[in-house]
């Protein structure tokens, strides 16, 4: 089966950190909102949420193994997996869908807050992940992205994102550049 990542996900080493996955293959899933959201209580930070309706989301196939599918489900606690429509798919791939596509979806999640805000290093865990595939990846994934005018906690000298993996140094730069139009203008 598939899963559709578009959050941190889309970083080999952070979804290493859950299970093997095959190839990640880029893709855009149509009918999939992607915003910052809060998903439980049991979450101190603010991640990225889907959500099913308008919209485009941009992200990457995972093909996964039927026995780590409940090591995504443990890892995506508090979102509810839902089938995707493959026609809904564009991927530049030669992926055969012949096993479902999964993706985790919040609805109606409460907005960041100074509580559980958006964290600098769930951000970069993202958009390095981002970045692997190419630049033009990273920012289709911020201009498809809502909600970067919440609050935002820099956690990069003291990191809070349990999932953070795959960060160089040399993504930094690049990351603040490209997040730089969105955050100032929401």
């Amino acid at each position: 089966m598939f899963i559709f990542g578009y959050g941190s996900l889309i970083n080999r080493a952070s979804r290493q950190l859950t299970g093997q996955t095959g190839q990640a293959v880029p893709a855009v899933v149509e009918g999939l909102q992607r915003h910052w959201g809060k998903v439980d209580g049991s979450y101190a930070i603010a991640p990225l949420v889907a959500s099913l309706g308008e919209g485009r989301c941009n992200g990457v196939l995972l093909k996964v193994e039927d026995n780590t599918l409940a090591h995504f489900d443990r890892r995506e606690r508090g979102y509810t997996r839902v089938e995707v429509d493959p026609s809904l798919i564009t991927h530049h791939g030669s992926l055969q869908f012949d096993a479902p596509v999964w993706v985790y979806v919040k609805a109606n999640p409460a907005p960041p807050c100074v509580n559980q805000p958006i964290m600098q290093t769930y951000v970069d865990t993202v958009l390095a992940g981002c970045l692997s595939i190419s630049d033009a990846f990273a920012r289709t994934f911020i201009e498809t992205t809502s909600g970067w005018h919440h609050p935002l906690e820099n956690d990069r000298h003291s990191p809070k994102y349990g999932n953070l993996a795959g960060v160089e140094d040399a993504h930094l730069p690049v990351i603040d550049r490209l997040l730089s139009p969105a955050r100032n203008h929401g």
